[in-house]
């Protein structure tokens, strides 16, 4: 039966055009893409061809009874086209936005801890001051380290000794006297 007949029941022929061509626009809409994410994008598909099937069902199948007709249906194309159209816009305005110079580095700036790291920025260039209090260096891998509070190690000096301490550092080897 075929229930496309515009003379004898214009608004249900109506409906299912409307329902066949929003679902084959929602459909498309999925597959391209049209800048969707993907779950947008898979519910597009779902309702695309959900559409198309009330449709051809509609349109084929029906013999005939009670139709509910629900034109809200109808916002969800639209919105769909509007979010597709909107990404598309926001990435083509994304691909041609200039990027910001960088600027030079100024010293006297506030610290703003949410500023992006950028590796290829320049160093500040600071002139060295002698009198300037100097950061403690690091020691060099394999010179013994001092135990903190203890003068550092003068070769021909006895070792001292340390009672009943597992965790001290060994004493280096006493050189002879020469």
């Amino acid at each position: 039966m075929n229930n496309l007949d515009f003379s004898a029941n214009p608004l249900l022929s109506w409906y299912i055009v409307l329902l066949a061509l929003s679902g084959a626009i929602m459909l498309v809409l999925g597959v391209v893409g049209g800048g969707q994410k993907a779950g947008l994008r898979i519910l597009s598909v779902l309702f695309g061809v959900g559409f198309l099937g009330y449709a051809y069902y509609l349109a084929f199948v029906f013999e005939g009874g009670e139709v509910i007709i629900f034109f809200k249906v109808f916002i969800l194309p639209v919105g769909m086209i509007v979010a597709s159209v909107k990404a598309i816009v926001e990435r083509s305005n994304a691909k041609n936005a200039p990027t910001p110079p960088v600027g030079a580095y100024n010293p006297n700036a506030p610290y703003n801890p949410n500023a992006p790291y950028n590796p290829n920025a320049a160093a500040p260039q600071a002139a060295f001051n002698p009198n300037a209090p100097q950061a403690p260096q690091a020691p060099q891998a394999g010179q013994p380290v001092p135990p903190q509070g203890a003068a550092p190690y003068q070769p021909g000096t006895p070792a001292q000794p340390v009672a009943d301490n597992p965790y001290a550092q060994p004493q280096p080897p006493q050189q002879p006297a020469g």
